[in-house]
């Protein structure tokens, strides 16, 4: 037998043995088709040919994924192939099928390539992303002004069937930093949990997590440090976090809205004590009713409220005038 009959023989009795996680689909001279598979998304079929010169030059690669990005199997061919010079005289097919199957175990954040392309993107000179593939992990820091969040983002084994973890840290105010976490965590949810209520013929099917959090964080740190009350239209946060007010019963603790749009906690009471009460009150820059834990007295109370304190005020005055 020849070079390349001996290294099909060889191929045929270890590749399964020595690379774990793959299946040797076709060992053929005209095709060697080896399919790798860590998990649902983690998953590469290497198609290998070998050129009239083999083994003087490269095997040609082929790298193929319904899951993976197009931009990830590029770079790894080339990469791949770069190794593979170290091997030329020598028999190549296994060499390749390890590196490719190192590749994908020491790299879990391969399952988000794209995603995490489009996070360099939007993010800006003054915020860092970090990449730890060993733990499975992205670490972002977000800066706006003096105001800062450092987020954890786990991505699982099964990703994208399965939501990211979040962890986050930051020096806003207590009650904004639940709000962004329950947010992004309730984003990454609902791309993995099918609503309640599903379409009729309609099936649901997971999706990636890792953006729509992402990109949550980002467009929220941007706007909340420059947020202006809606009653009083001075800044809602101040520019120094230390001067934030953390004591939620305070007058000046920014509160806010289920649109999104802030009040200091006294403009909030004053603005739902004040006409206009008809169809509920609305928010001043969107006109979405307003719902909040801190008020929960319905609108014809309210306005029996205010009607009760104006005729108050009006005999005061009225005594007061008696008296010149």
């Amino acid at each position: 037998m020849g070079f390349i009959e001996d290294e099909l023989e060889e191929v045929k009795k270890l590749c399964e043995h020595l690379v774990q996680g793959c299946r040797l689909v076709t060992c053929v001279k005209s095709m060697v088709r080896v399919e790798i598979k860590k998990t649902v998304t983690k998953c590469i079929v290497v198609c290998l040919q070998f050129p009239e010169d083999y083994p003087s030059s490269i095997i040609l690669i082929e790298l193929k994924s319904k899951t993976l990005s197009d931009k990830l199997l590029n770079k790894l061919t080339v990469a791949c192939e770069q190794d593979l010079k170290k091997q030329f005289g020598k028999p190549q097919i296994l060499k390749a099928v390890q590196y490719i199957n190192n590749f994908i175990s020491e790299n879990p954040l391969c399952s988000c390539y794209d995603e995490i392309a489009q996070i360099k993107k939007e993010i800006c000179e003054r915020d860092t992303i970090k990449l730890k593939q060993k733990t499975s992990t992205i670490h972002l820091k977000l800066v706006e002004g003096n105001y800062f969040i450092k987020v954890k983002l786990l991505i699982p084994d099964e990703y994208p069937s399965q939501s990211v973890g979040i962890e986050a840290s930051s020096n806003f105010p207590p009650n904004m930093e639940r709000f962004l976490v329950g947010q992004a965590k309730e984003s990454a949810r609902k791309c993995v949990e099918p609503p309640l209520r599903l379409p009729p013929g309609k099936t649901f099917c997971p999706l990636p997590s890792l953006l729509p959090c992402a990109h949550f964080f980002i467009s929220a740190v941007r706007v909340l440090p420059r947020q202006h009350c809606q009653l009083c239209k001075r800044t809602g946060l101040p520019t120094d976090p230390e001067d934030a007010q953390t004591s939620e019963s305070a007058s000046d603790h920014v509160e806010r809205l289920y649109c999104n749009h802030l009040f200091h906690l006294d403009c909030l009471i004053t603005y739902m004590k004040t006409p206009p009460f008809e169809g509920g009150k609305k928010c001043p820059d969107c006109g979405e009713r307003i719902y909040h834990d801190k008020w929960r007295i319905s609108d014809k109370m309210a306005e029996a409220r205010w009607a009760h304190q104006e005729a108050r005020k009006r005999e005061l005055e009225d005594v007061a005038q008696a008296f010149l």
